[in-house]
């Protein structure tokens, strides 16, 4: 099996790459067309900024690739919000392979400052969880969090977790899946949940 990490101007490769060898799996990174086209999965992380991301896979025909891939693909984090329509971040269209707005986290004046701050920075549980990505792990298993902006709850919502309110902390549709926290820093179950994914 071939497994290709996209490479673009949005970090967490390295750790994402650790974390498949901690697996057993190997992959390559890569922002080659064809060789994104030819894998038969295909990983897109993404740590950083949303409208300078986009730029930059536009501007390699990154996009087009992306939103044409027919092998199943996982989106990590900012890569899960790229693959939504629109950012709030820096006012960004995106991919649009999810039907979802990204936006910012507004705690209300009714939440505690202390323990509401923006970015959401640790660990949080998800629950409500569906499809094969999440198969042998258990409700509220807690995860790795680092984000600011979220997407709501929706159609293609597989995992929901309550930070300012509840929001989508996994999507998927066809072949794309997407989850905001991050599986290569979730210890076991983030191991479970790319184990998962490579099995799909």
């Amino acid at each position: 099996m071939t497994l290709t990490i996209v490479k673009y101007n949005a970090g967490n490769i390295q750790s994402v790459l650790y974390a498949l060898e901690r697996i057993g799996a190997s992959a390559l990174v890569t922002d080659d067309h064809e060789q994104i086209r030819s894998a038969d999965k295909v990983i897109f992380p993404g740590v950083g900024e949303a409208s300078s991301a986009m730029r930059y896979l536009r501007e390699r025909g990154l996009d087009k690739v992306l939103v044409g891939l027919k092998q199943p693909v996982l989106g990590v984090c900012l890569g899960m919000q790229l693959m939504c329509e629109y950012s709030e971040e820096n006012n960004t269209t995106c991919l649009g392979i999810f039907n979802e707005q990204v936006k910012l986290f507004r705690p209300s004046v009714t939440h505690n400052a202390n323990s509401v701050k923006v970015p959401q920075i640790g660990w949080n549980t998800i629950f409500n969880l569906k499809t094969p990505l999440f198969q042998n792990l258990h409700e509220n298993s807690y995860c790795y969090f680092v984000h600011g902006y979220y997407a709501a709850l929706g159609e293609h919502t597989i995992a929901t977790t309550n930070y300012v309110q509840p929001y989508s902390s996994g999507l998927h549709k066809d072949n794309f899946y997407g989850v905001q926290f991050h599986p290569e820093k979730s210890a076991a179950v983030g191991e479970q949940i790319l184990k998962n994914f490579l099995a799909i």
